[in-house]
């Protein structure tokens, strides 16, 4: 989980949501008792800016493209893969929907930013392609922006790889927790799948959901 160098959201978005939530908790549980500890040296109000635009959001407008131009600057990948390089380095806390990635990887094309590049081969000696799957690759263009870019590139990849390390934090102090909550996820989903979640159950799940926050609460 280091940096080297649609169908939105809805149910199936569920999981990473919970887990970026957890994730986010588990930071601002880490500052309050830093700042309990000592007084934390004041923020330039540029910071302050740019925390609030991006609370609930894990791209800014135009990062997720220079997330994927950099991802595939490490080596060729298409979308499904960039999408699992993403949720890797933030440690499962998030993943971007195919709705999102599909039509970005298109417009950096067209941008000529990125090209399609030669299919992976299953054998050294075989034509055969490994799949129908479109890899793509870097070109000089997509090489001279990143290297403009490259201080960009570095906070933001950065910044993936500190929600990684908080996501790993939870699950290392809260196990069971993180196993419930993804317990959670996994039952929603299925329900919504198999088509069983009509307005009176999502009414009555909502109702189970807010009596256990009320009861966390008064813990």
């Amino acid at each position: 989980m280091t940096w080297n160098g649609s169908r939105r959201g809805g149910w199936n978005n569920l999981g990473p949501m919970i887990a970026m939530a957890m994730a986010s908790a588990a930071n601002e549980w880490e500052d309050e008792f830093k700042s309990s500890r000592r007084r934390r040296k004041p923020r330039d109000w540029h910071d302050g800016a740019r925390s609030r635009k991006r609370r609930g959001r894990m791209f800014g407008t135009g990062e997720l493209r220079l997330a994927l131009l950099a991802l595939i600057n490490e080596e060729p990948r298409h979308g499904y893969e960039l999408i699992k390089a993403i949720e890797e380095m933030t440690g499962g806390a998030y993943a971007p929907s195919p709705g999102a990635v599909y039509p970005t990887l298109q417009m950096l094309e067209e941008e000529g930013q990125i090209k399609q590049a030669k299919p992976k081969k299953k054998g050294k000696d075989s034509d055969e392609e490994t799949s129908g799957k479109k890899p793509f690759e870097v070109t000089s263009s997509g090489e001279a922006e990143l290297e403009d870019r490259a201080d960009e590139v570095d906070e933001l990849m950065g910044r993936l790889n500190e929600h990684g390390d908080r996501a790993e934090k939870v699950k290392e102090k809260s196990p069971d927790l993180f196993r419930a909550m993804g317990n959670l996820a996994s039952v929603l989903k299925n329900r919504a799948r198999a088509g069983k979640l009509d307005k009176n159950t999502v009414d009555q799940i909502v109702d189970i959901i807010d009596e256990v926050a009320k009861r966390i609460e008064r813990l």
